[in-house]
Order: structure tokens, then C-alpha cells, then sequence
């Protein structure tokens, strides 16, 4: 499946989205994704987290291999990787499923899901 992320906009939706307690991902944090050939990169703020970017490699499917780094609102660099599948939701928007682990902090793992909106 083709997927173009440039200039789409994500969100947790906390009706069908959700974030592992260990994650400073909220409905308040804001993604804003950009494309170029298979790199896209992200820029993310809002709620716990003070100001994020996230580079990463989108392959034929649309999967995305990212890393991840932001400064929250305790002024700590949290660093990360993760792998983001999408599903296209029935009006179009997208919805992805994403596979994280801290590669700072407690090096914990979860699961999180974000949604496009339309702002």
C-alpha cells in the first residue's frame, strides 16, 4: 500500500487510541509528518512533552522503522525507537499502530496508537 505522510497531522485519540503508562504520548500531544521519496520526519509537542522530532524509513507497505527524541516537561532528552503500522480507517484517515521502546530512561517498551485529525 502507498502511503503519503507529508503534511498529514496525528493525534491519540482517546476513544479508539490508547498510550502504555509508560509513554508521555497524550491526547494533547500533537505530530505533524512530512515526506520526501521513503524518508519522513515529524515534528511533536504538547501535553508532557515540551518539543519532539522523529526521523524515519517508510517501506512499501507503509510501515515506518523511526527514532525518536524530545525534551519533556522535566526538561529530560527521552530518546526511542519504534515501528508504526497503518491502517487506512473508512474515511480515509489514517490510523497507526505503533511498536515502541525507550532507549533511554527505564528502556521500557509499550504499544501506542495515533490518528490523523484534521486541525
Amino acid at each position: 500500500m502507498k502511503i503519503n505522510y507529508d503534511k498529514r497531522i496525528f493525534r491519540l485519540n482517546t476513544n479508539s487510541g490508547s498510550n502504555s503508562a509508560n509513554g508521555e504520548v497524550s491526547a494533547a500531544t500533537v505530530f505533524h509528518y512530512h515526506q520526501q521519496g521513503d524518508i519522513v520526519w515529524a515534528t511533536y509537542s504538547g501535553g508532557a512533552i515540551r518539543f519532539g522530532t522523529l526521523v524515519a524509513t517508510v517501506d512499501a507497505t507503509g510501515c515506518l522503522d523511526m527514532r525518536y527524541q524530545h525534551v519533556n516537561e522535566r526538561g529530560e532528552l527521552m530518546t526511542g525507537q519504534c515501528h508504526s503500522s497503518p491502517t487506512i480507517l473508512t474515511d480515509g484517515r489514517l490510523r497507526l499502530r505503533e511498536h515502541w521502546k525507550w532507549t533511554s530512561g527505564d528502556h521500557s517498551a509499550g504499544v501506542s496508537e495515533i490518528e490523523e485529525v484534521n486541525l
